[in-house]
């Protein structure tokens, strides 16, 4: 399809779809215009998607749900933006549709697609290794193109009518080496105002329901870490406007804790602290390739958690521990994670990481091992392009 102008319909559901999608579209312009092609993008993103020239067909925050109970209590919501979706890219179909994560809006609205004859592609495994491993038969129903970014992945799908593809992770890309370093981070708490400061940071998650659930938990453990040093300070990042309210009155109810709510992604947050307490999550992956001690947990409604412990066929449910097979961190869920266990927890991991440095050794082997060619979105947008080639050659 060389010099063929490219019009590609990709859809995010959440922030990290949003970062995902960034840099795949950023990668796609950059290898179109070595074809001498020209590439536009339409569906549905955040801020990052916008800025690179997505024409959007509804905001991301019509689709912001999570767990099991809150896609229920949405689902008018949610089904008319699937329908406005549909009819979009039936009535002018892009030369592909790439799904990014979000499974199972995306997944559904690519089969509905794919029965249309519009190519499709899913970016982002789902957690078959976790639970529902049933949903591997399926994905050729959804998807022509998968894009996995773990190297454990692409086999569960062996033998079906559909590519699998190991990409690698766009965070080893996006977070090199240098990143983590202990001159990074100065530079970084220098940046934001707070040299010589101990910092923790505080990932909640970027979901109104994670907000809900996480953050009066994870402030709660910072009353108990800031007791001492005295030094210590905190990162709130705030990564969408819409919640901004939300937290600042959450805030208020801890007028003496230092806490700097920061209006943008966990990035900073991260490279600048000295440990960190994160929802379960990308946050974690952040953390394990800037190599910083952590502290995973979750929280959800109680219906949600009894559902998820039926259906979860995983030990672990942090990233750090699911891809080593081991705990390398530890993670403290639902009613295990007290302001006090959370907090003690942290401050054990940030005192043997103080004596000991190869205590973090398992993160960085972790991040070599999902570090793949030229780095996952140059290897995701290669796929995604080599897929419509030999389509369009048949």
């Amino acid at each position: 399809m060389n010099g063929v102008a490219l019009r590609l319909g990709v859809v995010a559901g959440e922030t990290s779809g949003d970062q995902l999608g960034a840099g795949l579209m950023a990668a796609l312009r950059e290898q179109c215009a070595a074809r001498g092609q020209a590439v536009s993008f339409v569906g549905i993103g955040g801020e990052e998607m916008l800025a690179l020239g997505l024409q959007s067909i509804a905001p991301l925050s019509a689709l912001s749900v999570s767990g099991f109970v809150d896609p229920i209590r949405h689902l008018p919501r949610v089904l008319g933006v699937l329908r406005r979706l549909l009819r979009s890219f039936r009535e002018q179909p892009p030369d592909a549709v790439v799904g990014i994560d979000f499974n199972v809006f995306n997944l559904f609205m690519e089969r509905r697609l794919k029965r249309a004859g519009v190519p499709t592609v899913h970016y982002v495994s789902p957690s078959v290794y976790g639970w529902r491993p049933g949903r591997v038969r399926s994905m050729p129903n959804s998807a022509d193109l998968l894009l996995c970014l773990y190297p454990f992945e692409p086999p569960f799908y062996q033998g079906l009518a559909m590519r699998a593809a190991y990409v690698g992770h766009p965070l080893c890309q996006a977070l090199n080496a240098g990143a983590g370093n202990e001159t990074q981070r100065q530079a970084m708490k220098a940046t934001l105002g707070l040299p010589g400061r101990e910092l923790i940071a505080l990932l909640p998650g970027s979901r109104r329901s994670e907000i809900r659930h996480m953050a009066p938990l994870f402030l709660d453990a910072a009353e108990r870490l800031a007791q001492t040093p005295a030094s210590r300070h905190f990162l709130l990042p705030c990564v969408r406007e819409d919640l901004r309210r939300e937290l600042e009155l959450l805030l208020a109810a801890h007028p003496r804790l230092p806490v700097t709510l920061l209006a943008e992604n966990a990035r900073r947050a991260l490279v600048a602290c000295d440990g960190a307490l994160i929802k379960s999550g990308t946050g974690t992956l952040e953390a394990l390739c800037l190599g910083r001690p952590m502290v995973v947990s979750y929280r959800v409604g109680r219906w949600s958690y009894q559902l998820a412990k039926r259906l979860i066929r995983t030990p672990y449910v942090a990233l750090p521990n699911i891809l080593a097979g081991r705990a390398v961190v530890p993670e403290l869920l639902q009613d295990e994670a007290t302001p006090e266990r959370l907090a003690a927890s942290l401050e054990d991991v940030m005192q043997r990481a103080r004596l000991d440095p190869a205590v973090l050794a398992p993160l960085g082997e972790l991040r070599e091992s999902l570090a793949v060619g030229e780095g996952a979105n140059v290897e995701a947008a290669r796929a995604i392009l080599t897929f419509l080639d030999e389509r369009s050659a048949r």
